[in-house]
């Protein structure tokens, strides 16, 4: 008789309706404000990035606005360069250095980009800004919205939303400021003038900004943004992270201030809470690190604050990686070994990379880049001829993009065939940053040709054929011959 293998049997409880739910009620995240080394180092970031994006439309470069994308005209100025959309290559070639930028940092020191400089935590501490100064700090903030609606709190929170509503319409203005020059958009604005695609985005972009810094907040962090899910991918045990120091500060717990360091057996955590209250993600950073955790550094400056009122050294909290803490590295040891780890494979794969396409990208954009764009199209509407005069003539259409701020008179010559010549006007004239399409005619005598396709090749000289330090383009092209 064959023994039937014991299988194990899961009960199944019956579970209370009330506790059925699959979601969670959001709580709403009330960040204190905090002062500090870092804090400071957060609001000079949050300056820097702002004076760029909002002062750098108003620049003018050559009677014109330093850096604006004409997108109707299809030409993107940047400083002294032209662009056209036939340059899309550089812009692929900057994502990428980004992108390996971003891996880079990551692996050094986890996610100071999110903490520092990401968009959505910088006009998240600006808009805390605003609601501070109008609604007060932490505790005032939740004590006035549990109270019931009276003309102080609605005053308070009117005068919020029409400050955050005017900084977000602001960005907005300056987003679409970069594609419209941004004095002209102010013309058409105050003569109620303005596009519709033009007031689309000035509304949408206000919009994203009001709603991600105003009250998505920390859920952008925490859901919306796909670096969270992908960045422990890019960690080891070197990288630098906030750290909480468990076997220093645990059992945490309250304590008097006479007590000393000795007498608690090294815990540290008075369990006070502030770095929780701090966190503008809302969470705790002693369980460890989490996916909401952008290192800020909020939490390490509140709890220096306290280990210096209670009596103890700082770094309960600190910047740290993982091997530091499990071979106990002291703190005043950490600046050297952590350049000790600077030097691992992973950090030095994305630094040559890094380096190699950065520079490549540089040469290829500031030193190899022609100061104008060639593009040849041989006309399909017109078939090889033969002329009056005993001539064979195919005619081009070439497009000359002038990507200097000054006119340029291009000569043309062409190769490739005996006795081929330009029998059309070989010398055009583009104006600054301009395009021009014009008709070139190629002909050749009948019986110099061979019959069938023939290969040639143009060459425009931005100048005349016989300066040897002209810039100049070869573009290949065929000739036809009748059989």
């Amino acid at each position: 008789m064959a023994v039937r293998s014991k299988r194990k049997v899961v009960p199944i409880v019956p579970v209370e309706p009330e506790q059925a739910s699959l979601y969670e009620a959001h709580q709403k995240v009330y960040p204190r404000s905090v002062k500090g080394r870092f804090a400071s180092l957060r609001w000079l970031c949050v300056w820097l990035t702002q004076i760029v994006f909002y002062g750098l439309p108003w620049l003018y470069w050559n009677d014109r606005q330093a850096v604006v994308f004409d997108l109707a005209a299809r030409k993107f100025y940047i400083f002294g360069l032209v662009l056209w959309p036939q340059d899309f290559i550089y812009l692929t070639g900057l994502l990428v250095v980004c992108a390996l930028s971003l891996f880079l940092f990551t692996a050094v020191a986890g996610r100071v980009w999110c903490g520092y400089a990401c968009p959505q935590t910088v006009y998240t501490e600006i808009f805390l800004w605003i609601e501070r100064h109008t609604e007060g700090d932490r505790a005032a903030r939740i004590k006035l919205d549990a109270a019931p609606w009276s003309a102080n709190k609605f005053a308070r929170k009117f005068a919020k939303q029409m400050a955050w509503i005017g900084f977000a319409l602001w960005t907005g203005y300056t987003f679409v400021g970069y594609f419209t020059p941004i004095r002209l958009l102010g013309a058409e604005m105050l003569n109620f003038a303005l596009g519709s695609w033009e007031v689309f985005w000035v509304l949408f972009y206000g919009f994203a900004t009001y709603g991600n810094a105003g009250f998505l907040r920390e859920q952008v962090c925490k859901h919306m943004c796909p670096y969270a899910r992908f960045q422990g991918a890019m960690f080891d045990k070197d990288t630098l992270i906030v750290t909480y120091d468990a076997e220093r500060g645990e059992p945490r717990g309250a304590r008097s201030r006479k007590e000393t360091e000795v007498s608690v057996s090294g815990a540290d955590c008075i369990d006070c809470t502030l770095c929780v209250q701090v966190c503008p993600t809302g969470i705790d950073i002693r369980d460890g690190l989490q996916v909401g955790c952008i290192a800020c550094a909020a939490c390490i400056d509140v709890c220096d604050t306290v280990m210096d009122k209670v009596g103890t050294p700082r770094g309960l909290i600190r910047y740290a990686t993982e091997r530091e803490l499990s071979n106990h590295v002291a703190p005043a040891q950490h600046v050297s070994e952590m350049f000790k780890r600077l030097v691992r494979p992973r950090v030095v794969l994305y630094s040559v990379v890094l380096g190699v396409l950065s520079i490549a990208l540089l040469t290829s954009l500031l030193v190899l880049r022609k100061p104008f764009r060639v593009d040849v199209i041989r006309d399909r509407g017109a078939l090889a001829r033969v002329t009056e005069s005993g001539f064979v003539e195919n005619t081009y259409r070439l497009q000359i993009m002038n990507a200097s701020e000054h006119p340029q008179r291009f000569s043309i010559e062409v190769s490739g065939v005996p006795g081929l010549h330009v029998a059309s006007d070989d010398s055009i004239l583009v104006a600054a940053a301009d395009s021009r399409s014009v008709a070139v005619r190629l002909q050749t005598p009948q019986d110099k040709g061979r019959p069938g396709s023939n290969p040639i090749r143009f060459h425009i000289t931005a100048g005349p054929p016989d300066d040897a330090g002209a810039p100049s383009i070869n573009e290949k092209s065929v000739f036809l011959v009748p059989l």
